[in-house]
């Protein structure tokens, strides 16, 4: 008996040692990544990220704008769904809720968006690959928070439905992907079948900034961010603002040189209404 105790004992200190390990491993790689993030911002202020209107024959090889949409926008739904599917923890309500959020945004993002899109345009294949490689670092670092070390160091209960972080943080989250959507539909919908024209987008938060899809997408993950109330969150947020920010800059360029009248009349700005 006393010998089943000792080994009980033994692996309990074994598993706790290796919770430690394992939060002071993701700690550090969530530090790492954060810089990763402060580096990309400032480099994008001196580099275009060549897709879309930036888009130049200098980023090499491309492929169909719609493929490459799928491709790298795919694999972090598959990481989430894995990771939580073989977490024991997974159907607790909090988590399970943060699961469907989450897979919300991207089920959209992966399997619908990309079908949208109209046009023949492409993306850079490094391009691509870049986003693929972050969105599996993002898929690994939301999912293994939420659903294996969360539950071990800090579980969500029941009662995180009725705190104030989990109500504002939906709220936003909501609110940022409407912003999202109709900006998306917007830009969509600028010209007719046939018409190359290029247009400045005035409906919905295009009446206030350039890039308002892009304001969208960084109030969803400022919402996830604060509905998890996690450093994974954070660090999703702010890698979205480092990536998003200098790229609602370049596009902010980009328009003023093609529309310089209405710049003057409308005072637009970048991705923050009135600020930026």
């Amino acid at each position: 008996m006393e010998k089943k105790q000792y080994l009980c004992r033994s692996i309990l200190k074994m598993l706790n040692m290796e919770n430690i390990y394992s939060l002071e491993f993701f700690n550090n790689f969530l530090f790492i990544m954060a810089l990763v993030g402060a580096i990309v911002f400032v480099a994008l202020y001196f580099v275009d990220a060549g897709y879309g209107k930036m888009r130049t024959e200098k980023w090499g090889p491309a492929i169909n704008n719609k493929v490459g949409w799928f491709l790298m926008e795919a694999p972090v739904f598959i990481v989430m769904c894995y990771l939580w599917a073989i977490s024991e923890h997974r159907f607790q309500s909090p988590l399970w809720a943060f699961f469907l959020i989450f897979q919300f945004h991207y089920f959209q993002r992966s399997f619908v968006f990309p079908f949208l899109l109209k046009g023949n345009s492409k993306m850079p294949v490094i391009i691509m690959a870049l986003s693929v490689m972050w969105n599996l670092i993002n898929g690994y670092v939301q999912g293994y928070w939420l659903f294996h070390l969360a539950p071990l160091i800090r579980p969500y209960s029941v009662d995180w439905f009725s705190s104030w972080q989990f109500i504002l943080g939906v709220s936003i989250f909501f609110i940022g992907w409407i912003i999202n959507m109709h900006s998306d539909y917007v830009i969509r919908h600028l010209r007719k079948p046939g018409d190359t024209n290029h247009y400045l987008p005035k409906k919905g938060m295009y009446r206030f900034v350039t890039s308002a899809n892009y304001l969208g997408e960084i109030t969803e993950w400022l919402g996830w961010a604060i509905l998890t109330w996690s450093w994974a969150g954070a660090l999703f947020f702010w890698f979205s603002c480092c990536n998003l920010v200098p790229r609602a800059n370049s596009i902010y360029y980009k328009y003023m040189e093609e529309f310089p009248k209405e710049f003057d009349r409308k005072k637009l700005k970048r991705i923050i209404p009135f600020i930026y």
